[in-house]
């Protein structure tokens, strides 16, 4: 008898964090995991004692995690730093990235998978271009909830006023750029006041982290259309299995039961789905997120690289309309020869020059065939060797995006999102 042992688990959200440089964002981070007591006796004790040996009067909340030693040498942030802390209703798994310009690309990298961002601005000096640069990575990469994190409150003693006019400054860019579901809330990473603590009087809102604790993490529907990257086609080929063929993936959006016909993009063959094997044995139905094998009643020719759908049918295309974030110090080259990896298949293709850039300090698009730089946002048409399954971004984030890698270096070029419809930066 076939049941489902999936178990439930406590509600988990990924959240990034970003904001220029000084913005306090490893303050923040420090903060956070020291209010939620999660971390350890002996790594405060070694924090405090670097905190004393770089002449710091008080405990530095930043170097629980700046942790490599260019950053603490440095005092920026310039890797992608994964986080675990978690309060009585929440789990969290949170991205510290970088505020410099030049890292521009970690902060693409920490916010491609996040439900909740937190993008932090200095009080004292205002919405700066690394605040519209990341807004509009959020934006584009269609993060559904976005938190303004006005810092370093206690430097301007608590002013609602200067609050109040960085606020408005914000919510422009927010507007500009297409983010709808945003929170602007006034704290001080230093002091922990409104982080965890309460805020001052005039603030009617919650603290950051009970608002983090709210936000609505990302669900999957039933009417979202089941989204299946084959990653490996399985056949042991043993004794005890001699006949045993299953698709192997993680499930990128809507769910799917025993029972079920399926569809293989871009092949177009179907089948039944006779059996799903999740990691503790068969299981009745798999969502969002769960790594399973499929088993199909039909023997069908399909493998690593197709998609396996139901509902909604996905695209066949060998010809991508997308916007690329360039994550190269080489520029693009006219009719570059790169590869393209969309979900698990990877194929060659060659980059069009580009046909507009967005340009940061308008927050707009700007016709432009001039070669993308290091952290440009441009739109960009990729003619592919083979067809692939793909979907709109804004429809489907699991099956929209793609990466751009070198095929000498086998590095990544760019992270590219399809489609023509992506909110305000749409153009």
């Amino acid at each position: 008898m076939t049941t489902d042992t999936r178990t439930s688990e406590r509600d988990q959200l990924r959240l990034v964090i970003t904001g220029s440089v000084d913005d306090g964002k490893s303050t923040l981070v420090g903060r956070l995991l020291h209010d939620t007591k999660s971390i350890l006796a002996d790594q405060f004790e070694a924090t405090l004692h670097a905190s004393q040996g770089r002449g710091a009067t008080e405990f530095d909340f930043a170097l629980l995690t700046d942790g490599l030693r260019a950053e603490r040498e440095q005092g920026i942030t310039i890797d992608v730093a994964y986080r675990y802390f978690a309060t009585p209703r929440r789990n969290f798994v949170l991205a510290d990235t970088p505020g410099h310009v030049q890292y521009t690309r970690n902060t693409v990298t920490g916010a491609s998978t996040a439900e909740a961002a937190v993008v932090l601005v200095d009080v004292r000096r205002g919405v700066s271009p690394q605040t519209r640069r990341h807004a509009a990575v959020l934006a584009l990469l269609r993060v559904p909830q976005v938190v303004f994190a006005i810092n370093k409150m206690d430097a301007v003693d608590w002013s609602e006023e200067r609050f109040a006019a960085v606020a408005d400054d914000v919510r422009q860019v927010a507007e500009r750029v297409g983010l709808t579901a945003t929170h602007i809330i006034p704290v001080s990473a230093l002091t922990g006041d409104n982080v965890a603590a309460p805020g001052p009087d005039w603030y009617a809102g919650s603290p950051l982290l009970d608002v983090l604790e709210t936000l609505p993490a990302h669900q999957a529907s039933d009417g979202e259309p089941f989204r299946f990257p084959v990653q490996l086609v399985i056949r042991p080929r043993t004794t005890d299995y001699p006949d045993y063929r299953g698709l192997a993936g993680r499930v990128a959006s809507g769910t799917v039961h025993v029972g079920e016909t399926v569809t293989a993009y871009p092949s177009g063959r179907s089948s039944t789905v006779v059996a799903i094997d999740g990691a503790t044995g068969e299981q009745s139905l798999a969502t969002v997120g769960d790594s399973v094998t499929v088993r199909m009643a039909d023997e069908l020719d399909v493998g690593r690289g197709e998609v396996l759908v139901t509902g909604s049918p996905i695209r066949t295309t060998q010809h991508l309309d997308s916007v690329l974030t360039w994550l190269d110090e080489r520029p693009t080259s006219p009719r570059q020869r790169v590869l393209v990896k969309v979900g698990t298949r990877t194929t060659r293709g060659l980059l069009a020059p580009p046909h507009a850039v967005w340009h940061v300090d308008e927050l707009e698009w700007q016709d432009s065939s001039a070669p993308l730089q290091l952290n440009d946002i441009g739109r960009v048409q990729v003619q592919l060797a083979e067809p692939v399954a793909v979907d709109e971004y804004a429809t489907h984030r699991g099956t929209g995006a793609f990466l751009v890698i070198d095929p000498d270096t086998g590095s990544t070029l760019a992270a590219g999102l399809t489609g023509s419809e992506l909110g305000a930066l749409a153009g």
